[in-house]
Parts: C-alpha cells; sequence; structure tokens
C-alpha cells in the first residue's frame, strides 16, 4: 500500500485510520486479498447499521458439493441473483466463471440515488461487476454524489478498479488477516463520522 500521506490513502491499521470522515471524503473502499473477509465487513457493517437506510449489495459464493462454482449478489432489498457460474456458457467469462451481465444490470437500480438512503454498500467493484458497462456508469454516479458509499474494490486489477482507487473523494483501507475483526467497528465509526 502507498504511504498514508499520498493521495488520502492508509492503511486500515495506521494512526490516522479512526480520523476518517473528517475530511470530508464519503467514499471508503476496501481492498485485501480474495478471501481475507471484506464481504464479512461489509456483512456486518450493514447489521450495525441497523438504525440507517441503506441501498446496495453484497456476493457470497455458491457452492456445490464443496466446490465454488459461481456467484450470487444479495441486494439489501432481499433479491438475489447468479451474476457468474461455470455452467454459464457463451458469456464473457473471468477466469472459469461466466458472467451473467443481464443478471449484474438489473442490480442498478439498488445504486440509484435515493434521497432517503443514508448509507450505500457495495460488494464488489471487482472484474465480474465491471464486465458492465451501465454498473461502472452507475458507480460513477454513486460515488460523485454526497451520500456515504462504503464499496469492496479488488486488489488487483486495471480499468474502473484502478481509477476508483484513484478518486480524490475515496480513502483506501486494506483488510487483513490482523485487522479483518476490527474493520467492522472501524467502517461503523467512519460511517457515524461522515454522518455528522
Amino acid at each position: 500500500m502507498q504511504d498514508p500521506s499520498r493521495n488520502g490513502r492508509q492503511h486500515a491499521g495506521s494512526k490516522q485510520a479512526g480520523d476518517a470522515g473528517r475530511d470530508g471524503r464519503h467514499v471508503l473502499l476496501l481492498t485485501g486479498r480474495p478471501g481475507v473477509g471484506k464481504t464479512t465487513v461489509i456483512r456486518r457493517v450493514a447489521g450495525g447499521s441497523q438504525e440507517t437506510r441503506l441501498s446496495g449489495f453484497y456476493t457470497e459464493e455458491i457452492r456445490e458439493h464443496g466446490e465454488r462454482k459461481g456467484f450470487q449478489l444479495i441486494g439489501f432489498d432481499g433479491e438475489d441473483r447468479v451474476i457468474a457460474h461455470v455452467d454459464f456458457p457463451k458469456a464473457p467469462r473471468v477466469g472459469k466463471y461466466g458472467v451473467d451481465l443481464t443478471a449484474i444490470d438489473d442490480a442498478i437500480s439498488l445504486l440509484a440515488y435515493d434521497p432517503a438512503v443514508r448509507l450505500y454498500l457495495v460488494d464488489e467493484i471487482g472484474k465480474m461487476e465491471c464486465l458492465s458497462a451501465r454498473f461502472v456508469t452507475a458507480m460513477r454516479k454513486l460515488l460523485a454524489g454526497d451520500t456515504p458509499v462504503v464499496a469492496t474494490v479488488g486488489l488487483q486489477g486495471g480499468g474502473f478498479i484502478a481509477e476508483v482507487k484513484r478518486l480524490k473523494q475515496c480513502l483506501l483501507w486494506e483488510v487483513t488477516q490482523d485487522n479483518r475483526n476490527k474493520m467492522p467497528s472501524r467502517v461503523l465509526a467512519w460511517i457515524t463520522e461522515t454522518q455528522t
């Protein structure tokens, strides 16, 4: 990760991480290795934000007989959509997974501006999601707004994944095995700070 003083990016374990939100930034990006616990952080933040009207989604693995077969997107509206699966033929591919762009596009409504929404949670800005031009457009609009956003983003990747990490309104925290258990409370503190 970069030096915390450059471009507003900081390790979540750094001294400054608790001060997030005071500088007017309203987007918190969580990055880290696959499987480190980014989705778990988002789900715990959602659980700790029960008093807050929120929108967005998280992704969850689809497992069959202990083997990962795909991913589903679960909206905070209660809807779920299979966005990638090994059995999706004739679809754009990320690794062994065929990606259903229609399913991703159907979730765009969860990212639309709503004045009643106080927090958007997005898991994740990743290679699969970024295959959808509509997803990228919706995220650009969301990030340009004033409503706080907490989103996970791939550790690696070009295009929109790299672009979002450079935006001046974004803080970038890395989730690691050492800090992942404390991360939900830090994120909730950041949200409180941005909303006051």
